[in-house]
């Protein structure tokens, strides 16, 4: 069986940000800052949701590793993996 056509990597989730984006690097993983509290999964749905705008990519293609309860979690987003590839250095490098 074939791996999900898309690109994996970490992210680093910085929740109840003054400032929230996604850009810049934290180790090897992508920044994403979230006005959302850590409570009940609303900084999950906020990383989804900020994840696809800078991605330009619908939610349904963003996955958040459902296990993920630290601010270090693992993300897939489905689609063309070089583009995605691309496009997470350029956000990387924004920061």
């Amino acid at each position: 069986m074939a791996a999900p056509a898309g690109f994996g990597f970490w992210i680093h989730v910085t929740p109840r940000s003054r400032r929230p984006g996604v850009g810049g690097r934290h180790g090897d993983a992508l920044r994403v800052a979230v006005s959302a509290p850590a409570l009940a999964g609303r900084a999950n749905a906020a990383c989804v949701e900020a994840l696809a705008r800078a991605f330009g990519v619908s939610r349904s293609q963003v996955e958040v590793d459902p296990g993920s309860r630290h601010r270090r979690k693992r993300v897939h987003i489905q689609g063309d993996r070089t583009e995605l590839e691309h496009r997470f250095e350029e956000l990387a490098l924004a920061g």
